[in-house]
């Protein structure tokens, strides 16, 4: 189900996960079925709900021995100008920040999306994933097990960053980021307003409105110069953020309308152990930024590519640097076996995997591309609600369970960082 390459090595993956990893993701998988209405009785109910169009879907719980806390920033760089709408003069950025709190008496569970991203994303997210149903869902109903602004612990925590693939908002990185957070670490989700799919600001501007759309129309490596474009500026506000992050652990507020941060938020993170994950163009990004900020000191690419689109037909793209010079600090490729672009990603990560020493390389089975997001654990739901056909599911996440794949993509990330981020 899960193999590991490093250079040339190979070896079962699975193999790899100790008793008691095997233990813990044996019970999460009971808590997936349940979640996913995997009993028949479920079932039974999904359905109804599906008919009636309000079926509201669950996130798998982190299994971590922290509660987590949620808050959200409204982050703008006056140093540069958005590159997506040139009416536009500056660039904004909104970050979600997932931590272990310290209490949660007072505090509610956060929603995945608000209110006004879950009805953009309903308008939107058939047209950029058809697999997705589009009608039949609550999207503004679904909660994480996150309480918002809830007092942080105030003791360091290594800090991890993540973008999400081109077209998806951060919110779809929720169950990985709450895991993370669960065991120890600050997770600060980053939305590229432009390319994700939606961004919901606090309010309106004279510049734009609440909630902005995605400018993508299809794969954005279709058009070279827009991929370019595309991961140049996600690079660029993967270090804006970390700016921003160091203004507040250093005691002041980042938020530019001065929004009331949770208590100890700032105390809870050690930007000495910094790194980034991400998914598709969030994985390019990732891999790139580690090439660029020595901030950074471990990188995971869930299946981003490292070369550019060929700017025609037969030749090939150029590679970004990171897969042309490598990099010095550890870096982890993550894919499937049913990524249906397995061939034309090969050449650029063959090409980092060549850099010896610091570069691994891993794979889940029986699983597609979108299996790194949320969708692991909401298409098998869509499926049993009969929102989504089992052809469908395959295409986006693969035939892989959840109570499997969401526990490996875990464990892959906690012990990727657990080695390279470690406790001082």
């Amino acid at each position: 189900m899960f193999r590991t390459q490093t250079g040339d090595h190979d070896r079962t993956g699975a193999a790899a996960m100790d008793r008691r990893t095997v233990a813990k993701s044996a019970v999460l998988a009971g808590a997936l079925l349940l979640a996913s209405g995997g009993a028949g009785i479920a079932q039974a109910h999904a359905r109804r709900r599906a008919a009636a169009g309000d079926v509201t879907l669950r996130l798998p719980a982190p299994t971590g021995p922290h509660r987590t806390g949620v808050t959200t920033l409204y982050l703008v760089d006056h140093s540069r100008r958005d590159p997506w709408d040139a009416a536009l003069p500056v660039r904004e950025v909104m970050v979600t920040v997932f931590y272990p709190a310290r209490g949660i008496d007072g505090h509610r569970p956060a929603p995945q999306m608000t209110g006004d991203a879950a009805a953009s994303f309903d308008g939107t997210a058939h047209r950029i994933h058809p697999e997705l149903p589009a009608t039949g869902v609550r999207w503004a109903a679904t909660l994480t097990h996150s309480y918002a602004d809830a007092p942080a612990q105030p003791v360091r925590r290594p800090v991890l960053l993540y973008s999400p693939g081109g077209g998806d908002p951060r919110t779809l990185g929720t169950g990985l980021a709450e895991e993370l957070a669960s065991r120890g670490h600050v997770v600060v989700t980053v939305d590229h307003p432009g390319d994700a799919g939606e961004v919901d600001f606090p309010r309106k501007t004279d510049h734009r409105d609440k909630v902005r759309d995605t400018v993508l129309r299809g794969d954005p490596r279709a058009n070279p110069g827009l991929f370019r474009t595309l991961i140049a500026t996600r690079v660029a506000d993967i270090r804006f953020v970390l700016d921003r992050l160091a203004v507040l652990a250093g005691g002041r507020n980042p938020d530019a309308y001065g929004r009331a941060l949770p208590k100890d938020l700032g105390r809870a993170l050690d930007l000495r152990r910094v790194g980034v994950y991400g998914h598709s163009a969030g994985g390019t990004t990732a891999a790139q930024a580690l090439y660029e900020d020595r901030r950074i000191h471990a990188a995971v690419d869930m299946e981003g590519y490292l070369d550019h689109p060929p700017q025609a037909l037969g030749k090939e793209g150029e590679l970004f640097p990171v897969a042309r010079y490598g990099v010095d600090r550890p870096l982890l490729l993550l894919g499937t076996d049913g990524f249906t672009e397995r061939k034309q990603l090969e050449r650029s990560w063959s090409a980092m995997l060549a850099h010896r020493g610091h570069t691994g390389r891993r794979r889940i089975d029986d699983a597609a591309h979108w299996v790194f997001t949320d969708y692991a654990a909401m298409a098998p739901q869509l499926q049993t609600a009969g929102l989504m056909s089992a052809a469908d599911r395959t295409k986006l996440i693969g035939a892989i369970d959840p109570a499997t794949s969401v526990p490996l993509v875990r464990h892959c990330l906690l012990s990727f960082f657990a080695r390279h981020l470690p406790s001082h």
